[in-house]
């Protein structure tokens, strides 16, 4: 069904006034052959009265909307069961026979109703006739949530098993398993034993931001857990396994009085108690209140640059460089907000010196004109940080093939990285294609990339329609320290079910995709590992996933660490999106050993605590981390292609012909001049030795990689 055509069911709109004071205790006694509206509901997810004409329904109208009113009759004290129900006509002149406080018995049939297939069904009645008021001008008292009934935390369902993005999903659904409700375990049992009930919020707090719709998230006065320092509620797990997805959050909807809810709704806004009647709408249980909400406060902290910057070389031969990671959301040259990611990675991410981008669009942005390249967008970019304050940029990409990549239609959006090469240079820089693989290889005991910056396996039907990572093998400068970096964009979650809607787990939109894209990077890294198992690496961007999707995430076990487990981030601060109810991390920082122990990493929240949601810059927060690079015996890693006591040639990059040769026979001489300027005399004449050596190398590629058929691959063995 249309939004449209739902809004006409309950026709929430124009509502006729309602005034939320006129609620007070009501007792009333039962009468004879009467049907209760906790009968019709039972105690399950579905009534056992459905489809039946029913006579004799009783109860008190608690409130009205266009399109029906809602009745809540004598408490049978069972908790699964709601003491309520809706009642639904599209005549006006049966509505009109009915005012709030009436007491009130009819007939009508009895239908479970929903607008998608993917929804819980909610129990209505409808075709209301032979209406009898017994009494006017009863008030009833609303249940306060928090005091009377409170909703569990952790647990949505008992069909979830724990783990609400378990895998796999969508195996069963709620209205086929025939439940009782457990509603102090759990919260769809909860939001289902109070279906129609008039129930009253005490000092809210939003979770977010309003939607078009001027609906917005809330927890009251009840216990919660993930609670954020800004108010927010954040996914976690609990002690014992339990993934938390935040049951006791509900949706504030449409007015019922036709009044509009506040404009701008931010995560931490304070409201005044809500008053309303609990429902199921637009993918999820709700409550619509009697008159609009009203704001107390507004959140006044603000978000605060990182303190993280790059260390020179200390004592100990080790420097510390900073790294970010930020998803700039469809980033093009003509992009309205580039002025303003600009400003966010000068001033809240301090200029880092390696940035991993997501969402960087061609140079035609969305105009689908076959244009790939990035270059414009990216000259744009590293233009905006310097206007703001920040550093020069070099930066490394791989363009795509057309359309073939998702996101935005045209925009081609790729991942990128920005690097200071002040800071860090591109280790033998050979820049790959969209279809070529980038390979892991051996140079004398040490890991390379055949292509850098090279995209991973992106032939793979894993990442059909989705970006490929790419990896760049960085050195620092100073230390000449490396750090492999992966850059990857996910697939999305898109076609992802509700996490209130009817199939158990919810649908997890391409979660198969995302499986086979973890393995793909995880075997890369292996391969890393296999040749140097202390190698720097961080896997960094938007994994559209959490870590509690452990069939996404198992691939990188034992290889990798999550960068918030590392440097131990409060569980409820480990957020970097916020999406429904929830304080959420699609975007993580993955590391390995040779860097945990050094890490430094925050999240900068200057999205999620925008003051508006058009206020945003990108629907993602980004992030900041430092690490050390050492000196080891001249940065080598330990491995040296020659060596005069301290100081040590770096290994010669791989060639296959004679122009690769030459390649390499120039790193030789750039290693050599390096050798005088880091011993002093006398023992810097030993570098001459180094130098012949590197003539001989010269002399090997003119003999052995100009005729074809010889053998061109390694050089003879080095004396020192």
């Amino acid at each position: 069904m249309l939004l449209t055509d739902l809004c006409l069911h309950y026709n929430w709109i124009t509502q006729p006034s309602f005034d939320p004071l006129r609620i007070y205790k009501h007792s009333f006694s039962g009468i004879a052959g009467a049907i209760e509206p906790y009968e019709i509901q039972g105690p399950g997810f579905l009534s056992p009265y459905n489809g039946q004409t029913l006579s004799g329904i009783h109860g008190i109208v608690t409130a009205k909307g266009p399109s029906g009113w809602w009745i809540t009759g004598n408490a049978d004290g069972d908790e699964a069961t709601s003491d309520a129900v809706y009642v639904y006509s599209t005549s006006a002149s049966v509505r009109n026979q009915t005012a709030v406080g009436d007491e009130i018995i009819f007939n009508g049939k009895v239908l479970e109703y929903r607008a998608d297939t993917g929804d819980l069904f909610f129990t209505e009645i409808t075709s209301p006739s032979n209406i009898t008021k017994l009494s006017a001008g009863n008030v009833v008292k609303p249940i306060v949530l928090g005091v009377d009934r409170s909703p569990p935390t952790e647990e949505y369902t008992v069909l979830d098993k724990g783990n609400v993005f378990g895998y796999p999903n969508n195996v069963t659904t709620i209205t086929t398993s025939n439940l009782t409700a457990q509603p102090r375990k759990y919260g769809l049992d909860f939001w289902s034993s109070l279906e129609g009930e008039l129930v009253t919020i005490k000092n809210p707090v939003a979770l977010g931001f309003d939607t078009q719709y001027s609906d917005f998230w809330v927890h009251g006065s009840w216990p919660v857990t993930g609670k954020n320092k800004r108010g927010g509620l954040t996914m976690t797990m609990s002690p014992d396994g339990v993934v938390d997805a935040n049951p006791e959050a509900i949706i504030i909807g449409s007015p019922l009085d036709g009044t509009k809810n506040p404009d701008v709704v931010t995560m931490g806004t304070t409201l005044q108690d809500i008053t309303g009647v609990v429902t199921f709408a637009f993918d999820f249980y709700r409550i619509l209140p009697l008159t609009s909400a009203k704001v107390v406060a507004y959140p006044t902290e603000l978000p605060s640059p990182t303190e993280l910057k790059s260390l020179p070389i200390d004592d100990t031969g080790c420097q510390k460089i900073t790294f970010g990671d930020y998803n700039v959301e469809n980033l093009n040259p003509q992009s309205k907000h580039l002025p303003n990611v600009s400003h966010h990675i000068a001033h809240f991410l301090g200029s880092p010196d390696v940035l991993f981008l997501q969402e960087v669009q061609d140079n035609s942005g969305p105009t689908d004109d076959g244009v790939v390249s990035s270059d414009k967008t990216l000259s744009a970019l590293a233009a905006g940080i310097v206007a703001a304050g920040g550093a020069n940029y070099s930066w490394a990409v791989v363009d795509p093939v057309n359309n073939a990549d998702g996101g935005e239609p045209g925009g081609n959006i790729r991942v990128a990285f920005l690097y200071r090469p002040e800071v860090v240079r591109l280790v033998n820089e050979n820049v790959g294609t969209a279809s070529n693989s980038t390979q892991v290889q051996n140079v004398t005991g040490q890991p390379e990339l055949s292509l850098n910056p090279g995209r991973i396996n992106p032939t793979s039907p894993v990442w059909t329609n989705s970006r490929k990572p790419v990896v760049c093998l960085f050195e620092t400068i100073a230390t000449k320290d490396r750090l492999f970096a992966i850059n990857v964009h996910q697939s999305s979650k898109g076609g992802s079910s509700p996490i209130h809607g009817d199939p158990r787990t919810p649908v997890n939109g391409a979660i198969d995709a995302r499986i086979g894209q973890a393995k793909e990077t995880a075997n890369f890294v292996s391969q890393i590992l296999a040749v140097n198992p202390k190698a720097k690496i961080i896997i960094s961007g938007d994994f559209n996933e959490f870590l509690f999707t452990k069939a996404v995430f198992a691939p990188f076990e034992g290889l990798v660490k999550d960068a918030d487990v590392v440097v131990n981030i409060d569980p409820a601060e480990r957020y970097t999106y916020q999406y429904d109810m929830s304080s959420q991390q699609l975007d993580h920082a993955l590391v390995s050993s040779a860097i945990d122990g050094s890490l430094e990493f925050h999240h900068v929240h200057v999205n999620t605590w925008a003051p508006s949601y058009e206020a945003r810059i990108s629907d993602h927060d980004p992030t900041v981390g430092r690490l050390k690079m050492c000196k080891t015996q001249g940065g080598n890693g330990g491995n040296c292609s020659y060596k005069i006591e301290s100081w040590c040639a770096a290994p010669l990059p791989s060639f296959h012909d004679f122009p690769s040769c030459l390649k390499s026979v120039l790193y030789c001489f750039n290693e050599n001049a390096k050798c005088y300027q880091a011993l002093p005399l006398p023992t810097s004449l030993q570098c001459t030795k180094h130098a012949l050596q590197c003539v001989r190398y010269a002399e090997y590629c003119t003999k052995n990689c100009i005729s074809k058929g010889t053998n061109c691959s390694s050089f003879p063995a080095l004396t020192t």
